[in-house]
């Protein structure tokens, strides 16, 4: 079977919707570190219609920061590769749209070859640098979103200028080249999910200029951009079989295609520091502010998946839509987002917040995505502070209970314990996992009891300074005493009766 390229693209099945425009005429406006499936699943599919439109200056230069694979894949391919987006039909049946999408168009592998990245961030053509590096990535303290100045990527960078490997590291000493170059600022905008993600990234980014030279962190804070946006698209991981039935439906071979369901949402602020495309003719919105849409959707979309993930990773059940057609989880979910998330949003014109959640319960419902439960419960010291953590104080601020955001929290301690409800081991995959195993060990893997529980919250990177909060201490409690006494579904038919402390 040929290989998806740039030769192969006339002979695909019509089916199949492909670029139209030539791609050799293509420019690059956009620099984008981090290029996994959740990038491609959305920016470069929204920059696509830009191009299909006409507009070429808006190619992609793709960054990968530790890895080569997404380059090997892709470079053979001519950076192109297919979205597949997949739901399933009046009758319950899997099917699937392909699109192949021709945005990247070079592929950098940053460990390679720092320099280059450097060099493409200096362009004179580049006008906007993106970051998918997850939250990790940011080299910050989740709990604060402060810059870890002794992080080891951090020290390694202030270190060694010409090969940085964080993405921070790379943003700066890239303006530092750009601006000795004359080149003028970048818009520098994170699709991360990170409350104020824009925010953040520029916390980030002034504090290790400051590091470096006082004068380049005053240029970059005048001149550049950072706004903050929200992306909302369920990517699960690519399998084996997922390249299989791809590869098969277009007649010849992708190596490395993504899996999106048809729901986008890509809200972000109109803040640029020179051009940018027009990201609405692929679905997106510009906006003034999206503060009120990245709550949205990290309370009510990642809130709701990471609580998801970690019961449904210790019960067993292995995807989303298998937990989620579990009555008591449903229920359960159903009652977080109607009774403790939703009373935390700010209202949004036009939002229809039951339409919201119903449509969500759907989403998450979508056979033929089969989003692993296990590939949303990485990393959670680094997701809990905004997905659960944010709601959780505004509740306890205003003096309301918080047994089912509790029980999110209380199933990622439980999940620490590495064996879930079947027997079955799993690694945890979290840059804190020593320490945090560990600490399970030491507390709840004796039993959990108040003791144990406030041994927990005193973690300060996760919980910062919720530490020694008796409302939730006791909550937490609860929760965990079912949940290793008695089981996930035990514990969730419980909580739905009322049984659980409140």
């Amino acid at each position: 079977m040929n290989r998806l390229n740039d030769s192969t693209l006339g002979a695909l099945p019509a089916a199949v919707t492909r670029p139209a425009y030539d791609r050799r005429a293509l420019q690059t406006g956009i620099v984008h570190l981090g290029i996994g499936a959740f990038m491609r699943a959305h920016m470069a599919a929204a920059t696509e219609a830009t191009l299909a439109a006409g507009d070429l200056r808006w190619g992609i230069v793709g960054v990968s920061l530790r890895q080569p694979d997404t380059r090997d894949a892709l470079q053979p391919q001519d950076g192109l590769y297919t979205l597949a987006i997949r739901d399933a039909d009046e009758h319950g049946q899997p099917r699937q749209r392909l699109q192949v999408i021709g945005a990247v168009h070079a592929l950098l592998v940053a460990p390679e070859n720092p320099q280059a990245v450097l060099e493409s961030i200096a362009a004179a053509d580049a006008r906007i640098v993106s970051l998918t590096v997850t939250e990790k990535g940011y080299c910050h303290d989740p709990a604060t979103g402060a810059l870890r100045l002794d992080h080891p990527d951090i020290v390694h960078d202030l270190e060694n200028p010409h090969a940085p490997r964080s993405a921070i590291g790379m943003l700066v000493f890239g303006l530092q080249l750009r601006f000795a170059r004359d080149h003028g600022p970048l818009t520098l905008m994170s699709l991360d999910n990170l409350p104020a993600n824009g925010r953040v990234l520029c916390g980030a980014v002034l504090r290790f200029a400051e590091a470096v030279d006082p004068a380049l962190a005053h240029r970059i804070g005048a001149e550049c951009r950072f706004p903050c946006s929200m992306v909302d698209r369920i990517v699960p991981r690519t399998t084996d079989a997922d390249r299989a039935s791809v590869s098969q439906a277009l007649g010849c071979e992708d190596h490395w295609p993504v899996l999106g369901e048809p729901f986008f949402d890509w809200a972000v602020e109109d803040h640029f520091a020179a051009d940018r495309p027009d990201w609405t003719l692929g679905g997106a919105r510009f906006v003034t502010d999206a503060e009120p849409f990245e709550r949205l959707k990290l309370r009510m979309v990642n809130g709701t998946h990471s609580s998801i993930a970690y019961l449904g990773a210790m019960a067993g059940w292995e995807t989303v839509d298998k937990a989620i057609s579990q009555a008591a989880l449903r229920e359960h979910m159903e009652a977080l987002m109607r009774d403790e998330i939703e009373p935390t949003l700010a209202d949004l014109p036009g939002l229809d917040l039951p339409g919201y959640r119903a449509n969500l319960l759907a989403r998450y419902a979508n056979p033929a995505l089969a989003h692993r439960t296990q590939q949303i419960a990485m990393d959670g010291s680094q997701k809990l502070p905004q997905r659960l953590l944010g709601t959780v104080r505004d509740r306890l601020a205003q003096g309301l209970p918080v047994p089912r955001m509790a029980l999110g929290v209380a199933a990622w301690m439980h999940y620490l314990r590495g064996v879930d409800e079947l027997g079955q081991p799993y690694p945890i995959d979290d840059p804190h996992a020593a320490e945090l195993t560990a600490l399970y060990q030491r507390s709840l893997g004796q039993g959990a009891s108040i003791e144990a529980v406030q041994a927990m919250l005193s973690y300060a990177p996760v919980f910062g300074d919720l530490a020694g909060n008796a409302a939730l201490a006791a909550a937490l409690l609860s929760a965990l005493q079912s949940l290793q006494a008695h089981g996930v579904l035990a514990t969730l038919v419980a909580m739905n009766r009322g049984e659980l402390a409140q």
